[in-house]
């Protein structure tokens, strides 16, 4: 445990960004079950409306350092090449 009153209030602040991230991290990880979850069910709608979604958080988790950019535009190419397997 640490005595200096700066590591005191380190220890909380990266507890709640540890929480924050954890929280991101598990959206992200939704959104992109939701749209697989729509295509395996052929539903274009929902994909197309999820697929959305899933871009919007995988960009933001670019913009909060959480994932690379690479990783992003793999999991955008794997997602958006699912949804247009549909037509």
């Amino acid at each position: 445990m640490p005595n200096i009153k700066n590591q005191k209030k380190r220890v909380i602040t990266n507890a709640k960004r540890t929480e924050r991230n954890k929280a991101t991290k598990s959206a992200v990880k939704n959104a992109l079950k939701v749209v697989y979850d729509a295509v395996e069910n052929e539903d274009k709608e929902v994909a197309t409306a999820a697929l959305h979604r899933a871009y919007s958080l995988l960009d933001l988790s670019i913009a909060k350092n959480l994932h690379h950019k690479n990783y992003v535009s793999r999991q955008k190419s794997r997602l958006s090449r699912a949804v247009n397997s549909l037509k």
